[in-house]
């Protein structure tokens, strides 16, 4: 088992408390404001460092306010569908029972929720299959890799692993994997040219695949990972790749170093938004037992569904 240091756990958990609003929420940044997805990775990373339900649950509360009648939870109330900060919710009310019912709603949103997915033509020059539904970062477009699984990751945790729905959203992801190996925002070719993968995509799909499907299926993309992390220097595409990683046991012997450098970087670039610092704090944290971390656990004891 790997693990942060003790005090650059006991840094980035102080760092995260300072940004917890007096009415509930995390701010964006240091002295700045409330923001949903600030505040739902905010909640997934203070579950992981240990903090209490008591601390928790006003921020939770928070985010109850900023949910649309239809279940979905919005990234702000000026751009109403943006709602793919709806699977982190579902994440950051998970063992909460004064969420339970938003929880819920939530779920019910996802899973009737599929964007535009029109047939695939034989003319069309993107050679991923369009008519595979997953989920979208705006309401009425088209899915792609980030969104696609969060949603599964979220809909995992609430027990909706075996939905066809998710079913689905996974032959999506493998169908977006390129060939090399990776993944993007969600495109393989176009006009018959590879694209180029991102850590941030290949690492959210290899979680949202983690546990369904065999390891020969992405073996490409964790060997891209790993030739790819120690070059990383920023928060999100390093936070990405650990998770991404850690999610299939293979996070990097130096992961705890490439965190601490991260941080380092601080000193020139100034403080890290807070969404960003906390996935670079769940990346750090995934080298670890999966058990307590509110991404990776229980991904083990999930049986591959429809994707033999």
């Amino acid at each position: 088992m790997l693990a942060l240091g003790s005090s650059v756990k006991r840094l980035l958990r102080e760092t995260l408390s300072k940004r917890i609003l007096s009415d509930g929420g995390l701010a964006d940044r240091p002295n700045g404001q409330f923001r949903v997805d600030s505040t739902t990775w905010g909640i997934l990373s203070l579950i992981a460092s240990g903090e209490s339900a008591d601390l928790l649950e006003p921020s939770r509360a928070r985010l109850k306010t900023e949910q649309g009648d239809d279940g979905h939870v919005w990234l702000s109330r000026q751009h109403p569908d943006s709602y793919w900060p709806t699977s982190l919710a579902i994440l950051a009310w998970r063992d909460s029972p004064a969420s339970y019912v938003a929880q819920s709603r939530a779920v019910q949103f996802l899973l009737g929720t599929a964007g535009s997915h029109p047939p695939k033509k034989s003319d069309d020059p993107w050679a991923h299959d369009t008519a595979l539904k997953g989920w979208s970062w705006i309401a009425g477009t088209h899915a792609w890799v980030e969104p696609t699984a969060l949603s599964i990751m979220a809909l995992r945790a609430a027990g909706h692993g075996k939905h066809d729905r998710v079913n689905e959203a996974i032959r999506m992801l493998l169908d977006r994997q390129l060939p090399h190996g990776g993944w993007n925002v969600g495109n393989t070719i176009i006009f018959g040219r590879e694209l180029h993968s991102n850590p941030e995509g290949t690492g959210a799909a290899l979680i949202g695949l983690a546990g369904v499907v065999g390891q020969e299926k992405v073996v490409r993309s964790i060997e891209y990972l790993q030739g790819e992390v120690d070059r990383l220097r920023t928060p999100v595409s390093l936070g990405w790749a650990l998770l991404g990683l850690g999610a299939w046991r293979q996070w990097p012997s130096n992961g705890a170093a490439l965190v601490e450098r991260c941080l380092a970087n601080q000193a020139r670039y100034g403080q890290y938004d807070t969404s960003a610092l906390c996935l670079l704090f769940l990346g750090g944290l995934a080298g670890e037992s999966p058990a307590n971390h509110p991404l990776l656990a229980r991904l083990d004891s999930m049986s591959a569904v429809g994707t033999q």
